[in-house]
């Protein structure tokens, strides 16, 4: 299938690939059977490989709902983005619509996907993030003009969607790659092991990614591996992490950090790419 251009990211998202598309090209498998992606967050990767047959997950269940409304409803979700206004009162009357379970209960899948799309474009720094409960709490951004409605983008996508041979998961990483195995390739995007005590993003979902949930991916690694299955993982460049993929190749890349609630704190850090393969 041939790779449409206008297919990329429609979401800034924490942990995205975009800035480092040209250094993870340099290292992709040149064949593969079946592309699978369990911690697919934009999609940076996604879109730039267009992949045509896919496994594609993520345990936010928003952002899964999401891509499933682009593929199946992209103009009803283009239709609801329009009804949106870019004015504090309007984005917190917005955002605080999953403070009540009932309310939001009654969303349908194609409002709770636009809802998505409106608060990224127009929070603080597009920083998707939710508390404990597992409610946007990012503020206002307060932005002249952003791109609510990007329908170029998002009518691209949707025929990409529905043209490759895509499954969609929201589950547990190691139950969507339960059936990758040989001619397999897997990118694997975790949340990073934190650089320092006070530097670890989880806040993409409820759930946590401590380093016992690391440990647990290395032995899914290690399987993959076994399995004959190739796989490409993105982490930062800590010792623990280092350590623990000491057994397979490993390429230090600089990374530029783009959100953070503090503009000091971004800028060009260490990050590693993972393979096991040549």
């Amino acid at each position: 299938m041939k790779k449409n251009m206008l297919v990329k990211p429609f979401l800034k998202w924490a942990g995205g690939k975009r800035q480092l598309l040209s250094e993870i090209r340099r290292f992709l498998p040149l064949e593969f059977n079946t592309y699978y992606e369990p911690f697919v967050g934009g999609g940076a990767v996604l879109f730039d490989l267009q992949p045509n047959r896919a496994v594609i997950n993520d345990i936010n269940k928003e952002l899964m709902n999401l891509y499933q409304i682009i593929k199946d409803n992209v103009d009803a979700l283009i239709n609801e983005l329009k009804k949106y206004k870019n004015d504090k009162n309007s984005f917190y009357e917005i955002r605080e619509l999953d403070r009540d379970k009932e309310k939001y209960s009654r969303l349908t899948p194609v409002q709770r996907a636009s809802r998505i799309i409106y608060l990224n474009k127009t929070c603080y720094n597009g920083l998707f993030r939710v508390n404990r409960a597992g409610q946007f709490n990012t503020p206002f951004g307060n932005y002249k003009n952003p791109n609510i409605v990007n329908e170029i983008t998002l009518k691209a996508v949707s025929t990409y969607f529905n043209k490759a041979n895509l499954t969609f998961f929201c589950t547990d990483f190691e139950e969507a790659l339960k059936r990758a195995g040989k001619g397999s390739f897997v990118y694997l995007d975790p949340p990073y092991d934190p650089v320092s005590d006070t530097a670890s993003f989880t806040g993409y979902d409820r759930g946590g990614f401590d380093r016992s949930e690391q440990i647990r991916l290395k032995a899914i690694c290690d399987k993959l591996n076994e399995k004959g299955a190739k796989f490409l993982l993105s982490n930062s460049s800590t010792e623990f992490i280092t350590e623990l993929y000491k057994d397979y190749k490993i390429e230090t890349i600089q990374a530029k950090r783009s959100i953070n609630s503090n503009p000091d704190k971004r800028g060009e850090i260490d990050e590693v790419l993972v393979r096991n393969y040549e």
